[in-house]
C-alpha cells in the first residue's frame, strides 16, 4: 500500500541505513582519522568539507523519514473511512498500530537527528578553530626541534674548532653525544636527514663490578663461567698486534682526487626505485676500486683471525670473530662514493703470504644480479668463503645497499664454522646536504660446531637518541642461551668485551618493555680501527691497505681488476677519458652477451625465456655452485685450480674482457 510518490518502510530503511548513513559513517571515520594529524591546510579544508557533506546526506534523510511516514499515515487513514469486511478491518487494525509503532520511532529518529544537526552546525567552528590550532603547534613544534638540531650542530662544531678542548672528545661528553669520535668533522651538516631509532636501543644494560665480587658471586650461585684470566693472554691486546713488514715495498699514496663538480640529483631523480647495478653512472661517483677489491678489504683486520686461532675456548673465539666481522665496515664511515661493478668474469687476487699470511681471490660470477664470489686461505689456519649479491635501490633521498648471502668462516685446528649475514648500508642526504653513510640491522654470527651465538645490533643514527652514534652492542651466549660476553663498541672506531659475571631482568618500564641487566667485569679492547693515511681525504679516505689493492703487479689473471682500463685512467685523474673508456667496456659486454642470444636463436629450440637465462648463464673459472648444507642455499664455492695457473703463468682460459 503505496501513495504515489511514497516510499514503503523497507524502501526508507534501506536507503537510510545501508545507504547514506553507512556511507556516512563509513567516510565520517576514515575522515575523522585523517582530520586528528592532518598534513596541511588543503588537507584540513578537504576533511572540513567531507564532514559538511556527510551532515547534509544525513538531513536529507531526516526529510525523507519526515515526508514518507506522513505519506503513510495518510494512506492508512483513508482506508479506514473505507467500508471494508470485518475480518479486513482487523488486519486493518493491526497495521495501523505497526504504523503508529513506526511513526513514534521514526519521530524519535528524526528528533535525534534534529538535535545532532544543530550541535554539529554549533560546534563545527569551533572544531575547526581546534583543527588549525593542533595543525599550527605541530608546525611550530617541527620548526623548533629543527631549529634545535641546527644549533646543536653548530656548537659541536664550535666546540671541536674550539683551542685547549680535551685529547679524546667522545669520552668528555655524557651518554647520548653525537659528537664523531676522534675529534674528526662530522659528516652531517644542517641539512642532515634524522631519523628517531629511540625504539632500537640496546636491550641489555651493563654494570661493572669488581673481580673480587666476581668469585663470590660465582661461588654464591654454583654456576661456572669461562675463567676471565685464561682469557687475557688471547682476548688482552688483541687489536695491538703490530703490522706484518713486507718484502715488497707497497705504495702509500694514489694521484690525489680532481675537483670535479657533478649535479648528484640531475642523474639520480630519474632512477627512484630502480636497481642502481643497472642504470649507467659516470666514473664521477666512483672511487677507483672494484666491488671485489673492496670485498677483499674487509680483510683489513684478519689478525683478529689469527688470535682467534689459538683460542682454547669458543665463547673467546666468538669475541673476536664478532670484533672482526664489525671491522669490515670501519672504511666505510668516509667512503661514500661507489666502487665500480665489475665485468662478469673479472677477478681480483691478493696474494700477501710474506706478510698478511693469506691469499685470497675474488670472481664475478653474476651481472644481473651482481654477485661476487670469495675464497680466502690462512696459513695461520682459517679459511673463509662467501658469495655476496648486491642489492641496491634509490628511495628518493636515500640509498639503500643490502649485501645478500652468508659469510662461512672455518678454523681447522678446532674445526669451528662461524657463518654470519652483512647489514644494511644506507647513503643518506642525496637530494640536499652532505652524503653520509649509516650501518642499521641485526647480525646473528653462529657457530655451528658448538650452537654458540652472538647477537650484534648495529643502531640507526638519530638526533633524539640517548645512544652514541655508530654504536654497535652484542651478546655472546652458549648453546644453551647463557650469556658469557657482552660486546660494545662502533663500528668505525673500536670493540670491546666484557665477561658477564651475573645476569638479571630489570623492571618493566613505564612502556612495559623489560631489559636483561647484566653484571660484567671491565671491558677489554677487541679491536681498535687504524689511523688512515696522511692526506686521506685527498685520496678517497683510503686505508693503507686500499691503497695498495690497485697497485699493478705482475703474473696476476688478465681478468683481475688492475687491469681494467677505465679504472686505472680514472685513478690517474683522467675521468673524461675513463668515461669514455667504461662506455666501451660496456657496450663490449652488452655485444657478448647479445651474440649468446642470437645463438640461443630462432633456429634453435630455445624459447625466448630460456634464451634470456642461457644469456645469464655464467659457467664462473674458479667456483662452482654447491648447495650449502648450512643454509641451504645454492653458493659459489671456490674449486680450486687458480694458484697453479698463475705459477705456470697459463691464463689461456681466461676470457678476454677488457
Amino acid at each position: 500500500m503505496k501513495g504515489r510518490g511514497c516510499w514503503d518502510t523497507a524502501s526508507v530503511r534501506s536507503f537510510c541505513s545501508s545507504g547514506c548513513l553507512n556511507k556516512f559513517k563509513k567516510d565520517d571515520s576514515g575522515d575523522d582519522d585523517e582530520a586528528t594529524t592532518p598534513a596541511d591546510k588543503s588537507e584540513l579544508h578537504h576533511t572540513l568539507k567531507n564532514l559538511s557533506l556527510k551532515l547534509d546526506d544525513l538531513s536529507t534523510c531526516n526529510d525523507l523519514i519526515a515526508k514518507h511516514g506522513a505519506a503513510l499515515q495518510r494512506s492508512l487513514t483513508e482506508l479506514d473511512g473505507l467500508k471494508i469486511p470485518s475480518e479486513s478491518g482487523e488486519k486493518l487494525k493491526v497495521v495501523n498500530e505497526r504504523a503508529t509503532l513506526f511513526r513514534i520511532t521514526s519521530n524519535a529518529m528524526i528528533n535525534a537527528c534534529r538535535d545532532f544537526l544543530e550541535l554539529a552546525e554549533i560546534h563545527s567552528r569551533k572544531w575547526q578553530r581546534a583543527l588549525q590550532y593542533e595543525q599550527e603547534q605541530r608546525v611550530h613544534l617541527e620548526e623548533t626541534i629543527e631549529q634545535l638540531a641546527k644549533q646543536h650542530n653548530s656548537l659541536e662544531r664550535a666546540f671541536r674548532s674550539a683551542p685547549g678542548r680535551p685529547a679524546n672528545p667522545s669520552k668528555s661528553f655524557i651518554e647520548g653525544s653525537l659528537l664523531t669520535p676522534k675529534g674528526e668533522d662530522s659528516e652531517e651538516d644542517e641539512d642532515t636527514e634524522y631519523f628517531d631509532a629511540m625504539e632500537d636501543s640496546t636491550s641489555f644494560i651493563t654494570v661493572i663490578t669488581e673481580a673480587k665480587e666476581d668469585r663470590k658471586a660465582e661461588s654464591s650461585t654454583g654456576t661456572s663461567s669461562v675463567d676471565w684470566s685464561s682469557a687475557d693472554s688471547v682476548l688482552d691486546g688483541a687489536s695491538l698486534v703490530p703490522k706484518g713488514s713486507s718484502k715488497v715495498k707497497r705504495r702509500v699514496r694514489i694521484p690525489n682526487k680532481p675537483n670535479y663538480s657533478l649535479n648528484l640529483w640531475s642523474i639520480m631523480k630519474n632512477c627512484i626505485g630502480r636497481e642502481l647495478s643497472r642504470i649507467p653512472m659516470p666514473v664521477n661517483f666512483n672511487e677507483p676500486l672494484s666491488m671485489l677489491q673492496r670485498l677483499t678489504e674487509d680483510l683489513e683486520y684478519h689478525h683478529l683471525l689469527d688470535k682467534a686461532v689459538h683460542c682454547t675456548s669458543s665463547v673467546e673465539q666468538m669475541c673476536l670473530v664478532a670484533a672482526f666481522s664489525v671491522s669490515s665496515y670501519s672504511t666505510t664511515v668516509h667512503r661514500i662514493a661507489k666502487p665500480f661493478n665489475p665485468m662478469l668474469g673479472e677477478t681480483f687476487e691478493l696474494d700477501r703470504l710474506d706478510d698478511m699470511g693469506l691469499r685470497s681471490l675474488c670472481e664475478q660470477v653474476s651481472h644481473h644480479p651482481p654477485s661476487a664470489a670469495h675464497y680466502v686461505f690462512s696459513k695461520h689456519g682459517w679459511s673463509l668463503w662467501q658469495e655476496i649479491t648486491i642489492s641496491s635501490k634509490f628511495r628518493g633521498k636515500y640509498i639503500s645497499i643490502m649485501p645478500l648471502g652468508a659469510i662461512h668462516l672455518e678454523f681447522q685446528a678446532s674445526g669451528n664454522h662461524y657463518v654470519w649475514r652483512k647489514s644494511t648500508s644506507t647513503v643518506h642526504n642525496i637530494i640536499v646536504g652532505k652524503l653520509w653513510i649509516d650501518q642499521s640491522g641485526d647480525i646473528e654470527i653462529v657457530n655451528h660446531k658448538t650452537n654458540d651465538r652472538c647477537q650484534l645490533k648495529f643502531l640507526p643514527y638519530s638526533y633524539f637518541s640517548k645512544e652514541a652514534a655508530r654504536k654497535v652492542t652484542g651478546v655472546v651466549s652458549d648453546s644453551q642461551g647463557k650469556a658469557h660476553y657482552v660486546l660494545s663498541g662502533s663500528w668505525d672506531e673500536q670493540m670491546e668485551c666484557s665477561k658477564v659475571v651475573h645476569s638479571s631482568p630489570s623492571s618493566p618500564s613505564s612502556d612495559g618493555k623489560q631489559k636483561t641487566v647484566y653484571q660484567t667485569l671491565s671491558a677489554k679492547l677487541l679491536w681498535k680501527k687504524y689511523p688512515l693515511p696522511e692526506n686521506a681525504e685527498n685520496m678517497y679516505y683510503f686505508s693503507e691497505l686500499a691503497l695498495t689493492l690497485n697497485e699493478h703487479e705482475e703474473g696476476v689473471a688478465p681478468t683481475d681488476s688492475r687491469l681494467r682500463p677505465d679504472q686505472r685512467l680514472m685513478e690517474k685523474g683522467r675521468w673524461d677519458e675513463a668515461n669514455t673508456e667504461k662506455q666501451r667496456l660496456e657496450e663490449k659486454q652488452r655485444l657478448s652477451r647479445r651474440r649468446q642470444l642470437e645463438s640461443c636463436g630462432p633456429g634453435s629450440s630455445c624459447s625466448s625465456e630460456e634464451a634470456e637465462k642461457e644469456a645469464d648463464a655464467y659457467t664462473p673459472l674458479w667456483f662452482e655452485k654447491r648447495l650449502d648444507p648450512l643454509t641451504g642455499e645454492m653458493a659459489c664455492v671456490y674449486k680450486g685450480g687458480y694458484w697453479e695457473a698463475k705459477e705456470k703463468q697459463d691464463w689461456h682460459m681466461c676470457p678476454n674482457i677488457f
